[in-house]
C-alpha cells in the first residue's frame, strides 16, 4: 500500500522546493500517494499561481485561503484550518518546507496530532532571533522526526542543539533540482529583450551589464529610512548601468513613501515568475538581495551577490560561493556596491565548484528516505 505524504506549502520559496519532490514521487505511485495543501500565505497570482504553472506543480488538493496578516494571525489561522485536513487524510508523514509561517504552522498542527513531520531545508541558522524565520526554523526542527539538511553546517547546528543524529539526513539543496530541471527554459526567456537589456555584439546579441535587486525583509523595507539608503545607493549606480528591481508586495507599500524615486533610473517591475527571475539572475553582473534562496541560486550560478543583512543562515554561500554580507548600518553600502561591481569584472571569477550535494539529485534522496518509513 502506498504511503500518504501530505505536503504543506504557502510561500513562493516553498513551491520551488516542493516541485522536484512531488515530481520524483509521482514516478512511483505504488510507493507514494501525495496530497498537496496550499495555505494561501502567498496568494497573488505573481507570487503563487505562476509558480504552479511554470514548475508543473499539480493544483492543490486543499487550499486553506489564509491570506495576509500578522505572523500570529497567519500561523494560528493555518493551524485551525489545517487540523481537519490532517484528520481527514491521516497521512503517514507531513512534509514542510523552508522557514515560512506555513512551515511552522504545518509542523505544529501535525505534531499536536501525533503525525510524523519531515522538514526539508532543516538546520539552517542565522542566530538572529529578531528574524521571525529563525523562530520558525528552530521550533520546526525540534518537533520534526525527519530533518533533511542542505549543507554540512546545518548538520552541525542540529548536533549542537542536541537533536538525535538518527533523524538527520544530509541530502543537499532541493532548490538546485528545480534550477537544473528548468535551466534550458531559463536561458531562453524574452524578459531581457523586454527590459532593453540586450545589445548587439558582432553578428550576435549579448546581455548588457545590469544589476538585479530584490528586497522584502522587514528590517530593510518596513523602515523607510533604511529603504531610502538602499534605494539611493542603487539610484547612484543606476545612472551608470541598469538596475532591475522586481518589487515584492510588502516592499511596494514602503517604496511609495520615497519621494526621491521620481528621478530614479531604477527599473521597478512587478514580481516576476520563476523562469524570468532566474533568467535575470543568470545574466546579472551583480545581485543585491536579502533573500535566502537568491543567495543559494547566485552561488550555484557563480553570480556575485551582495546580501543586505548583518547575518545569513546560509554560510556556505559565503565560504564556497560568491556571496558577501553588507550591513546598511555601517554606512558604506554604496561603496560596497561599487566594490562588488569592480570585483565582478575580474577575469578569474570564483568558480571553485558547487557546495556538496548541490547536484540536482536531492529530491530522489528525500524520496528514498521517506519510502523507507
Amino acid at each position: 500500500m502506498p504511503k500518504t505524504v501530505l505536503h504543506v506549502v504557502g510561500a513562493r520559496p516553498n513551491l520551488v522546493k516542493v516541485a522536484p519532490i512531488m515530481r520524483d514521487m509521482a514516478r512511483t505511485p505504488e510507493r507514494f500517494r501525495q496530497v498537496l495543501v496550499h495555505t494561501g500565505q502567498h496568494y497573488d497570482d505573481r507570487m503563487s499561481r505562476i509558480f504552479f504553472d511554470e514548475l508543473g506543480i499539480p493544483n492543490p488538493d486543499v487550499h486553506l485561503g489564509v491570506g495576509s496578516g500578522s505572523h500570529a494571525y497567519q500561523t494560528a489561522t493555518i493551524m485551525q484550518r489545517l487540523e481537519q485536513t490532517l484528520l481527514d487524510y491521516r497521512p503517514d508523514v507531513v512534509v514542510v518546507y523552508g522557514d515560512a509561517n506555513s512551515t511552522l504552522a504545518g509542523a505544529l498542527t501535525a505534531a499536536k496530532l501525533d503525525l510524523p513531520v519531515a522538514h526539508v531545508e532543516a538546520g539552517l541558522r542565522s542566530f538572529d532571533r529578531t528574524m521571525p524565520e529563525e523562530t520558525n526554523r528552530v521550533v520546526t526542527d525540534h518537533i520534526s522526526e525527519l530533518l533533511f539538511t542542505p549543507s554540512r553546517d546545518a548538520d552541525a547546528n542540529l548536533a549542537h542543539e542536541g537533536i538525535d543524529s538518527g533523524k538527520v539526513h544530509f541530502v543537499g539543496n532541493v532548490m538546485i533540482d528545480t534550477l537544473e530541471q528548468k535551466r534550458i527554459q531559463i536561458e531562453n526567456r524574452p524578459i531581457l529583450d523586454e527590459l532593453g537589456l540586450m545589445s548587439p555584439e558582432g553578428n550576435e546579441r549579448k546581455a548588457r551589464e545590469f544589476i538585479v535587486a530584490t528586497l522584502h525583509r522587514p528590517a530593510n523595507v518596513d523602515d523607510v529610512d533604511a529603504l531610502r539608503l538602499i534605494v539611493d545607493a542603487l539610484t547612484e549606480v543606476g545612472r551608470r548601468l541598469p538596475v532591475v528591481f522586481p518589487v515584492h508586495p510588502r516592499t511596494r507599500k514602503s517604496i511609495g513613501a520615497l519621494r526621491s524615486l521620481k528621478a530614479s533610473p531604477i527599473m521597478f517591475t512587478e514580481p516576476t515568475g520563476y523562469l524570468d527571475f532566474l533568467c535575470l539572475l543568470r545574466h546579472a553582473t551583480l545581485v543585491v538581495t536579502d533573500s535566502g534562496g537568491v543567495q543559494e541560486e547566485t552561488t550555484y550560478l557563480y553570480v556575485p551577490c551582495l546580501t543586505v543583512r548583518p547575518n545569513t543562515e546560509r554560510p556556505v554561500t559565503i565560504t564556497q560561493g560568491t556571496n558577501r554580507l553588507v550591513d546598511t548600518r555601517d554606512g558604506n553600502f554604496a561603496d560596497a556596491i561599487r566594490e562588488a561591481l569592480d570585483s565582478s569584472r575580474e577575469p578569474a571569477r570564483n568558480q571553485s565548484g558547487h557546495p556538496e550535494l548541490w547536484d540536482g539529485k536531492t529530491a530522489a534522496r528525500i524520496s528514498g528516505v521517506l519510502s523507507a518509513l
